[in-house]
């Protein structure tokens, strides 16, 4: 085999550059395994390097099957990456394993790709092929039996990819063109109003604790009665529990009531929003 038929052999088996295959084969005297190896140690090297850097942009992928709903950031450094073919093939392929993961990053970064090697060596690959940090993100998998999953990508890239995508889980026996409606238009609404909770009382204690603290320094110097500063900061607080909770948030498409006057208003007994995800790039 010529050296000419050697790299475009390396260069197939591996995606890497000519002139990183050249340099690979020359230092391997030419073996075709050992430049391989070699070029893995040296991705690994190059990806390590560009580790430091941000990855504020990138896309959101949404995969579902018959019994569950799973979602997966995968971030980059620049917008022009996440609308590359390479990268989103990368992403399609993997959100795919990570419905099948359920989630569970040590079991989706052991999944074989359709390559045969794994996705935590398939993105060390994609980063010295491209040239940028690229990082799964975020992920979840929604599973509630009972219920069906509604999803709504919001900037859509391709296919199932995009910006900004919410899952939204609802418990019902009734199946109807209302509730499909609704779970479009909840998650529509998720998206656009970004709740922290379905209920006041499911928003996280460490998120609330640090809106205590900014609400106390924002009063601290008031120069009212402490009694006063405790009925201020006691008020401010609900606000913000009643803002950021999906029921008591007013409806998107109709802000003079709230979510939960508008669930009901569709006389379904058994309709609860069980679960929502929502993963928006860049925040």
């Amino acid at each position: 085999m010529s050296e000419i038929e050697k790299v475009k052999q390396l260069r197939k088996s591996t995606g890497a550059g000519f002139k990183d295959c050249n340099a690979a084969l020359k230092e391997s005297n030419g073996n075709i395994d050992k430049a391989i190896e070699i070029l893995r140690i040296k991705g690994i090297a190059k990806a390590s390097k560009k580790m430091s850097r941000e990855a504020n942009e990138g896309v959101v992928a949404v995969h579902s099957d018959d019994s569950q709903t799973s979602i997966i950031e995968i971030n980059c450094e620049t917008d022009f990456v996440a609308k590359n073919d390479n990268f989103i093939n990368f992403v399609k392929e993997v959100s795919v394993l990570n419905n099948n993961s359920n989630s569970i990053r040590e079991n989706l970064n052991k999944s074989v790709m359709k390559n045969g090697k794994p996705v935590e060596e398939n993105l060390i690959l994609l980063i010295s092929q491209i040239g940028e940090k690229i990082t799964i993100g975020r992920s979840k998998t929604i599973k509630n039996p009972g219920s069906k999953n509604f999803i709504y990508l919001h900037t859509i890239i391709k296919d199932n990819l995009s910006k900004l995508a919410v899952v939204t889980s609802l418990e019902t026996k009734e199946k109807s063109e209302k509730i499909d409606l609704i779970g479009k238009q909840l998650s529509m609404h998720i998206a656009a109003l970004n709740p922290l909770a379905i209920n006041a009382e499911n928003i996280d204690k460490t998120v609330l604790d640090k809106e205590k603290e900014l609400i106390s320094e924002e009063l601290k110097n008031s120069g009212k009665p402490d009694d006063i500063v405790k009925k201020i900061s006691f008020g401010k607080l609900n606000k913000f529990k009643e803002d950021n909770s999906l029921m008591t948030q007013n409806w998107v498409i109709e802000p003079k009531k709230k979510v939960k006057e508008i669930i009901n208003e569709l006389n379904v007994s058994d309709l609860k929003v069980k679960e929502f995800y929502r993963i928006k790039i860049g925040e």
